[in-house]
């Protein structure tokens, strides 16, 4: 078998929400516990990190591994969905897995996906479980899929437990409101392992509380941390770290651009602290250097990148309300003359209230993803008319991009995004 035959078999034999939705949805962990049992329950094999959350998840993933790289341990790092290349899903020390790897577990256990026939997600999950017990990592973080009571990742037993802001998204499947969709999330909680609240959102605290205190887990919140932002450099930002009013940490640069991660870093610190409690070292030079280089550790993209200065042109996988609002504030803070902005999303997505956000004298290209699941640009087109929004219909991300430079001046801004699969299908990312 060679791996693009391995590819094939998993994307096309298997179930897969980021292609063809909810038909791919499961409410139980079964088909993991079955995967992960005849796997030998890796697991159990290895320390992790869960991560829940509607936004800040994957960039609090990333830096806790670069972090936790920097302190010297041997780190896994599983995340989803990827963006050019499957095997950005499951990372040690930086580190995709070998497309070697994959073809060998899809060969050796093929059989029994036949027989479980579990999802797409699944699978990778399993996949990447076994990839961290047979690779002996000391730790490996683990980002939530959706949710977190169902999730396929949930099935491990973590050192800590941390939950990011609270948002709508995948409301058909976690809630129609923030209290039910936060119980869902809590549901990564785990009997007397401590868990740390990294948003502050007080009005979705009581159901955390709830769910700590019913499995008797240590829950803390990030309250007590403080991030001043002192300047923006070329190719970091700036902060002052202050603990319970009290310089901590002074002039950290933090190489991701995006304004919104600032809120992030709360809860990644107290998520640190809880492992220093439990006799981990990581020093504040591992600290700095996490937050400094995490696009170089750990791999990340997609976050506030920026592809080209003139025009400046950026991506941003920041896709439901929360998300497009932080970008739409930043994009305010940028001085630029025109913004020319390339937006593309799925069909089941609540698109109104992102659509009624998106600044009005802006030129737009809508494009779609080269999956089942794009809602199609001539679509977008028409339902964005109604809201004032003015473009063009262009059915590649890569030919918009091109007719936006074309179209756009030296001092204008060029934006990307509106959906993770948009971001994923450019070509120079």
């Amino acid at each position: 078998m060679t791996y693009q035959q391995a590819l094939d078999y998993l994307f096309g034999s298997l179930p897969m929400f980021q292609r063809i939705g909810d038909k791919a949805f499961k409410n139980d962990l079964d088909n993991t516990l079955a995967l992960c049992s005849a796997l030998g329950k890796p697991q159990t094999k290895f320390k992790s990190i869960h991560i829940a959350g509607t936004n800040g998840k994957g960039t609090s993933a990333h830096t806790l591994a670069g972090i936790l790289q920097s302190a010297g341990y041997k780190t896994g790092l599983y995340t989803s969905p990827h963006l050019r290349s499957f095997t950005e899903r499951m990372r040690i020390n930086g580190k995709k897995i070998s497309e070697q790897n994959v073809v060998d577990f899809v060969v050796k256990h093929q059989n029994l996906l036949n027989e479980i026939k579990p999802s797409f997600f699944e699978t990778t999950v399993a996949m990447a479980f076994d990839h961290f017990s047979r690779e002996k990592v000391d730790i490996a973080v683990i980002e939530v899929g959706m949710g977190g009571r169902f999730d396929s990742t949930n099935v491990i037993s973590p050192e800590v437990s941390l939950i990011t802001q609270i948002g709508f998204d995948h409301q058909q499947f976690l809630g129609t409101n923030l209290e039910e969709i936060a119980f869902e999330k809590a549901g990564i909680i785990k009997p007397e392992v401590p868990v740390v609240i990294g948003a502050h959102q007080p009005d979705l605290l009581a159901v955390f509380k709830k769910r700590a205190y019913s499995s008797r887990s240590p829950i803390t919140t990030a309250d007590s941390y403080q991030v001043i932002q002192k300047s923006r450099l070329d190719h970091y930002t700036e902060v002052d770290l202050l603990e319970n009013g009290q310089l901590s940490i002074d002039n950290l640069k933090i190489s991701l651009q995006g304004d919104y991660f600032l809120q992030n870093i709360p809860g990644i610190l107290e998520t640190i602290r809880q492992l220093r409690i439990q006799g981990y070292t990581i020093d504040d030079d591992a600290l700095r250097n996490g937050f400094s280089n995490i696009q170089e550790l750990t791999g990340l993209k997609g976050r506030w990148q920026i592809l080209n200065d003139k025009p400046l042109t950026i991506c941003d996988i920041g896709h439901n309300t929360d998300g497009i609002k932080a970008i739409l504030e930043q994009i305010r803070n940028i001085a630029h003359k025109k913004l020319h902005f390339i937006f593309g999303t799925v069909k089941d997505k609540k698109i109104d209230e992102v659509l009624s956000l998106l600044p009005k004298d802006a030129t737009y290209y809508f494009c779609h993803a080269d999956i089942p699941r794009a809602l199609h640009a001539e679509v977008l087109h028409n339902i964005a008319t109604t809201y004032g929004l003015h473009g063009k219909a262009i059915k590649n991300v890569n030919e918009a991009i091109s007719q936006a430079k074309q179209s756009a001046q030296l001092d204008d801004l060029i934006f990307i995004g509106g959906s993770t699969f948009i971001v994923a299908e450019i070509s120079t990312l």
